[in-house]
């Protein structure tokens, strides 16, 4: 009897314990099931180690979701990289849209963000580009700005006040000032022009004269075709940078093998110019090289004679944006982490100090959220002073800004294309690609 005991009250314990076993099994299997694998692919390259720090920590606070993120941008075509992708069938979670045409060309692609909680918080106007059928598309990446960024230091050597500079002949009087003194300067040259970069020319640049035609965005997408109002003044701001720019070789031509890097990195940032045209994500580029250097730079306007002449052109670069495709698991965490990016505390801090993002959102009003960066700054001085133009550039046809006038551009500044066939061209591949 005894043994028969002991032997019943094994056959227990193994009994238990294999169940034990199985239930574990059981929720090791559910946690691997509850595993979410969110694949981001952007653009932004500036961004990249800012965005893999907020992922580090969303995962942290959320170990079932797994982000991975992939980075394609500067010189490369994001576009043609995602299309790509989508082909190949590894379809992003998140991807990047940059306005209309793109919420056009994808829309069967973008899942409707409509109800997520930071649409009420999104300031005017920075959502209408990527709404459609009144839906909504993407979410803001941040408020960006570009002009012209000048070194403080140079124009206070040189004399000359870079706060009265409104208008394209203060502008124009303050590059001869500096080019007369180059060399005492220890100039290069007074402005570096990086005509290799078709999207600086033939879509920011361009866009101060189309701003001033069109007086938003969606007037521009919907345009089947363009006056070029302000070829003229366009023309100006061209020349200017042309015959005041660093020159590899010494000619204009050369001008179109000056790339971002030759531009900020190696001009800019040692201060061999004094002026360059780029926006406020340029910071980081110029800081990497020289704090100092950057803590002492500013915007000045672009002016478009005849039209606004005081001003900078401030927008949304780009767009997150939803993959529909998923599962809904997948989605729901997307839009997760694209809400705790923006919204928790810990995600607005990284955005203002981290990515030195401006915030396209409401809620970023503590102290310690304030943009810490001269051109940041710069940018809502200017909009606090009505001193903005619209980003129309965003609701150009397809290629047209880089592949049609920005490589027009380049053949002017190489003296094969006069200005009126640019002129001219533009008109008719606009109107060419709205057909």
């Amino acid at each position: 009897m005894k043994l028969k005991g002991k032997l019943l009250l094994i056959l227990s314990l193994l009994i238990v314990s294999a169940l034990m076993l199985v239930g574990c099994g059981s929720k090791e299997s559910k946690q691997a099931a509850d595993q979410v694998t969110v694949d981001i692919f952007q653009f932004k390259v500036e961004a990249k180690d800012a965005l893999e720090s907020a992922v580090a920590e969303y995962m942290k606070e959320n170990p079932n979701v797994k982000i991975n993120v992939q980075t394609v941008g500067g010189g490369d075509d994001y576009g043609a990289a995602l299309k790509s992708k989508f082909a190949s069938g590894q379809e992003p979670a998140i991807m990047n849209m940059g306005g209309m045409q793109d919420v056009k060309d994808w829309i069967e692609k973008l899942e409707d963000l409509s109800d997520q909680p930071w649409v009420d918080k999104a300031f005017n106007g920075t959502l209408e580009a990527v709404t459609a059928d009144g839906k909504i598309y993407g979410m803001p990446f941040a408020q960006e700005g570009y002009g012209f960024i000048y070194n403080k230091s140079i124009f206070e050597k040189a004399g000359i006040d870079a706060d009265s500079i409104k208008s394209f002949d203060a502008l124009q009087a303050a590059v001869k000032k500096l080019d007369a003194k180059k060399d005492e300067l220890g100039l290069k040259a007074v402005i570096s022009f990086p005509a290799k970069e078709t999207w600086v020319t033939g879509l920011h640049l361009s866009n101060a004269a189309f701003a001033n035609e069109f007086s938003d965005v969606v007037e521009a997408f919907n345009a089947k075709t363009i006056d070029f109002k302000y070829a003229d003044a366009f023309k100006k701001l061209i020349d200017l940078q042309a015959n005041y720019g660093y020159k590899p070789d010494g000619t204009k031509g050369s001008l179109n093998a000056v790339d971002y890097s030759t531009q900020v990195e190696e001009l800019f940032a040692l201060e061999q110019v004094a002026i360059t045209q780029q926006g406020n994500w340029a910071y980081g580029s110029i800081a990497g090289i020289d704090e100092e250097v950057a803590k002492n730079i500013g915007f000045l306007p672009i002016p478009v004679v005849g039209a606004k002449e005081d001003s900078i052109p401030v927008g949304i670069p780009m767009y997150w944006a939803v993959n529909n495709g998923k599962d809904e698991s997948v989605k729901d965490a997307a839009k997760d982490f694209l809400n705790w990016l923006y919204t928790s505390e810990k995600g607005k801090q990284m955005i203002i100090h981290d990515f030195k993002f401006i915030p396209p959102f409401k809620g970023y009003e503590g102290e310690n959220l304030e943009p810490t960066d001269p051109l940041a700054r710069d940018i809502l001085k200017y909009s606090n002073q009505d001193r903005t133009m619209p980003w129309v550039f965003m609701g150009y046809p397809t290629g047209w800004g880089m592949d049609k006038l920005g490589a027009d551009i380049q053949s002017y500044l190489a003296g094969d294309l006069s200005w009126n066939q640019l002129v001219e061209n533009a008109k008719t591949t606009w109107a060419e690609s709205r057909k």
